[in-house]
């Protein structure tokens, strides 16, 4: 048994002991009790993995295993974590540990939202530790199946067109990313379909790099909302319950950026070089169209889906600069993006479980009623447009860097225009701020809301620890993907 199988065992076994629970007692217990498992399993995996390291543990994965599962095929159980996985674990930890105590008063059905929960919770663990083309992909869709129902049964508004909008869209993406695993597992021989063992021997001839490469990126892009094939991430994000969006946005989509630096860069290095300029460009397209798109915006989860549209289009642009530079700050903004961005879900559903409205024209002067919520609202706000000492300063500030690099006029081009969404994103967080916190309380239901409640509490102040924690003390999280990081540029760069 490989430590790293406990990540997708745990949330199994939380499905078990929900489907035996009675009453909504011993479902919160399931549920805090294995979320704090996996929380504690992600720090401990994280000192573990750095003190691997500092003594001199070179080996491109930690924690590896391997097990035949298809023998014809050549499939295999196969696991392992870098610096980059384990940030990866720890995110989706925190997400799962604050998503719980954000459902804490769930009241429709709680038993069963909870286990099509940590069924995507299996799938998502279970990606960042596979090593193994067929299994990151079997986990991929494990992740996806049960996004259709939490939405559909448990979201709000036009839930049922968006759940179906969302299943349809990444469905085609996993049937190009199907067919481009397939092409990268013939094109390296036939004999592997080992994510380290395809790198290495580098066998994939030009010609079907070419071929694959962009269906492998298309196909994890439409997740990490990569334009055009972004338009299913705001209907999704807005009809979902709070804890998914803070899943979703927060995890989920970083699965796309993950897979497309994983399995298309590194295993197709030739084809990303010559093909990168079209994706860049569709990439700062992503950056400014929904920093744009979230200005015009009068409700508030589609607000801060667009923002994410933006910023996760960050992650997908960093990646094709092909540097360590920029590619150590598409970490830090995966990192960063789902840490604020769950926040910011979970804050919004918060503020709409009491005045039972997203529109910002419907609300104002809140800060004086809530707060709490409120404050954090702010803090939230602040990191999202990049405030020094925020995790979003770092991250951003790492990429445009690492960008700013090339010395053509494409790339500095086209970073210049990507930076413009630092001040649109100013723009629509600070006119949001104002409209809804500040000023008089013109609703007079409003003003006799109750702050947040101990669980509630609970989690935003996890999220805003870590969110001020990485803006404040970055080192740790560069000291962790150092390593990973040069070595796979270094293999793309040869």
């Amino acid at each position: 048994m490989n430590i790293l199988s406990l990540f997708p065992a745990i949330p199994l076994l939380m499905m078990l002991g929900l489907w035996i629970s009675r009453n909504r007692t011993q479902i919160r217990t399931v549920m805090v009790t294995g979320a704090s498992l996996l929380l504690a399993l992600a720090v401990w995996l994280v000192f573990a993995y750095l003190a691997r390291r500092s003594a001199g543990d070179a080996e491109p994965m930690l924690f590896t295993a391997s097990r035949v599962w298809y023998a014809p095929l050549d499939i295999h159980y196969a696991v392992g974590v870098d610096g980059i996985s384990v940030v990866m674990l720890l995110l989706s930890a925190i997400i799962v540990f604050t998503g719980t105590f954000a459902s804490w008063r769930m009241e429709t059905s709680v038993k069963e939202y909870f286990m099509w929960f940590c069924l995507l919770s299996v799938g998502v663990f279970g990606f960042f530790i596979s090593v193994d083309l067929f299994t990151m992909f079997m986990f991929y869709e494990v992740a996806l199946i049960p996004m259709y129902l939490l939405i559909g049964v448990w979201g709000s508004g036009r839930k049922e067109y968006a759940a179906m909008k969302l299943t349809l869209m990444l469905m085609g993406g996993s049937a190009l990313l199907l067919i481009g695993i397939l092409g990268i597992y013939f094109g390296a021989g036939g004999t592997t379909m080992n994510i380290l063992e395809i790198a290495q021997a580098g066998s994939i001839p030009l010609a079907q790099q070419r071929i694959w490469f962009p269906l492998v990126f298309v196909g994890f892009g439409v997740l990490g909302a990569l334009f055009p094939f972004h338009t299913w991430s705001p209907d999704g994000h807005a009809s979902a319950p709070t804890a998914v969006s803070m899943l979703h946005a927060g995890v989920l989509m970083k699965l796309g950026g993950y897979g497309c630096f994983r399995v298309a860069i590194c295993l197709m290095p030739e084809a990303a070089h010559e093909l990168s300029r079209i994706f860049i460009i569709l990439t700062a397209i992503s950056v400014v169209y929904g920093a744009f798109s979230a200005c015009v915006q009068t409700d508030l989860k589609y607000i801060n889906a667009y923002s994410s549209v933006s910023h996760c289009g960050l992650v997908l642009f960093a990646i094709l600069m092909m540097n360590t530079t920029a590619t150590t700050g598409a970490v830090m903004q995966m990192l960063s993006h789902g840490l604020m961005t769950a926040l910011f879900f979970a804050l919004i559903g918060m503020i709409y479980g009491r005045t039972h409205t997203r529109d910002v024209r419907q609300m104002s002067g809140l800060m004086r009623v809530i707060p709490f919520l409120a404050v954090g609202y702010v803090i939230a706000g602040l990191a999202n447009l990049g405030l020094p000492g925020l995790s979003g300063f770092v991250a951003e500030m790492t990429i445009f860097n690492g960008a700013f690099m090339h010395a053509d006029t494409f790339h500095r081009t086209v970073t210049i225009i990507a930076c413009t969404s630092i001040v649109i994103t100013a723009v629509y967080i600070l006119r949001v701020i104002g409209r809804i916190l500040y000023g008089t309380c013109d609703n007079a239901e409003h003003l006799q809301l109750k702050d947040a409640s101990w669980d509630e509490r609970v989690a935003v102040i996890c999220l805003i620890a870590a969110v001020a924690g990485m803006g404040l003390a970055p080192m740790w999280i560069s000291d962790t993907i150092r390593d990973s990081v040069s070595a796979i540029m270094a293999h793309i760069m040869n």
